[in-house]
C-alpha cells in the first residue's frame, strides 16, 4: 500500500497582499514560485491530490497575492503559492509592490524553510527562474527545480533537459538546488516532489 498522502489535507488559508496580512512567523512554510503558465497550479493541485486547491487559470499572471495553504492536523505548517510573473498584463507599481514584498519576504522570513521553483521543461531557467533560486541562494535556503509537462516531451528530451538543467545548477550553487522531471497529467514525479516539500516542512 502506497504511504498516506501528507498534503491531502490542505486548504486554503488566506491570500496575503502586504506584510499585515502574513500568519505568525513561526512553524514551516514552503514556497512555490513559477512564471505565468508554467504549470505551477497544477503542480500544486496534483501533489495535494486535490483538482481545485489551487486555481488554474487559463489567463497567466492572475496570482497577485501570497496565497497560504494550511496542512491540518499539523500546526503551522503551510505551503505558500507566489505571485506568477512573465508576461502578467499588471500596472508598473503593481509589480513593483509585488518585488518589494517578495523581497523583504525572502529577507526576513525565518518560517520559510525551502523553495520550490516550477518550469515548462520546454522553457527552463527564465530569468523569473534564475531570480528566484538566487533569492534562495542568497538566504542559503534549499531549492527544488520542477520541471513540469514533462509528458510534452518524449523520454529521451525530457532527459536530456533534466540533465543540462541539473549541470548548470550544480555548477552556480552545489548541492542546494535539486532538480526532478514532474507532470501534473501524467502524475510523474509527484511522490519525489512530495519526499522533498515533506521533508522541509518535517511532515
Amino acid at each position: 500500500m502506497p504511504a498516506p498522502n501528507p498534503f491531502a489535507r490542505a486548504q486554503y488559508l488566506l491570500a496575503a497582499h502586504n506584510h499585515r496580512q502574513l500568519p505568525p512567523d513561526g512553524g514551516f512554510e514552503v514556497a512555490f514560485a513559477g512564471r505565468s503558465n508554467a504549470g505551477k497550479s497544477s503542480a500544486l493541485n496534483a501533489l495535494c491530490q486535490q483538482n481545485a486547491l489551487a486555481r488554474v487559470s487559463k489567463t497567466p499572471g492572475r496570482t497577485q497575492q501570497l496565497v497560504y495553504f494550511a496542512i491540518p492536523p499539523h500546526e503551522n505548517r503551510y505551503l505558500v503559492d507566489l505571485p506568477g510573473y512573465g508576461y502578467a498584463k499588471v500596472p508598473q507599481d503593481l509589480q513593483a509592490h509585488w518585488q518589494a514584498f517578495l523581497d523583504a519576504y525572502f529577507g526576513s522570513r525565518a518560517a520559510l524553510k525551502g523553495l520550490v521553483v516550477v518550469m515548462d521543461i520546454r522553457h527552463p531557467l527564465k530569468d523569473y527562474d534564475r531570480q528566484m533560486i538566487g533569492y534562495a541562494a542568497e538566504r542559503g535556503l534549499p531549492a527544488h527545480a520542477l520541471l513540469t509537462k514533462a509528458d510534452k516531451l518524449g523520454r529521451g528530451a525530457a532527459a536530456n533537459t533534466l540533465q543540462a538543467v541539473r549541470k548548470e545548477l550544480s555548477g552556480l550553487y552545489g548541492d542546494s538546488v535539486s532538480v526532478q522531471t514532474f507532470s501534473g497529467e501524467s502524475k510523474q514525479g509527484v511522490e519525489q516532489a512530495r519526499e522533498v516539500v515533506g521533508g522541509w516542512l518535517a511532515l
